[in-house]
């Protein structure tokens, strides 16, 4: 029989993933489908669904190692609400999925080229009814500026590894969920200067 992959761990999403649980709390509706864009090594989408019993988790992944190992996760958990993940890289013509009644992203936007946020959003208007969440976490420029020297170092180091990744201003990224159909409805601050970012589709 072949081994099942190694379970890849992130540190920064173990510290994370239960700060990120408690700001869905008021976010993610009582019930049905929620699509995970860029699931990375599964730990996020494993404590959201032990979080959330109620709703379905579906976690996807573009890279064929990580998403081996996200099976694996997956599989050893065995929790009857997270589904294996699909493979899909966000900048895909076509949505995976016909409809979610929520859509995550966590720590994807800064480390991918702008066109992925554009991705993200145009996915996000084809799966979301109105009234529907877009959450997404990272860190975020506010107004052209960084909010702690911290996040200003790691800006430079995203855009020294590629000078197409970086982090992004919320300005811009609101002024283009605006033209998807969406209406920004909470900016939370977040533990290590990040921030959770909640867009509705318009009714």
């Amino acid at each position: 029989m072949k081994p099942m992959p190694a379970r890849l761990e992130s540190a920064a999403a173990e510290r994370n993933k239960q700060p990120i649980a408690e700001a869905l709390g008021g976010v993610l509706p009582p019930s049905g489908l929620v699509f995970e864009i860029a699931s990375g090594t599964g730990q996020h989408a494993e404590h959201l669904a032990r979080a959330y019993p109620d709703l379905e988790w579906q976690p996807s992944e573009p890279d064929d190692e990580s998403r081996a190992a996200l099976a694996a996760r997956v599989q050893r958990t065995g929790l009857p609400n997270l589904r294996a993940p699909i493979a899909f890289d966000v900048h895909s013509s076509a949505t995976p999925i016909a409809s979610a009644q929520a859509v995550v992203c966590i720590n994807m936007i800064h480390i991918a080229p702008w066109s992925a946020c554009e991705a993200l959003l145009r996915h996000a208007s084809v799966l979301l009814a109105p009234g529907a969440p877009l959450f997404v976490y990272g860190p975020f420029m506010r107004d052209g500026l960084h909010t702690a020297p911290s996040n200003a170092a790691f800006d430079s180091s995203l855009r020294a590894r590629n000078a197409s990744w970086g982090v992004r201003d919320l300005t811009d990224v609101d002024g283009l969920a605006r033209g998807y159909g969406f209406t920004l409805a909470l900016t939370m601050t977040m533990p290590a200067n990040n921030f959770s970012i909640v867009w509705r589709r318009r009714r």
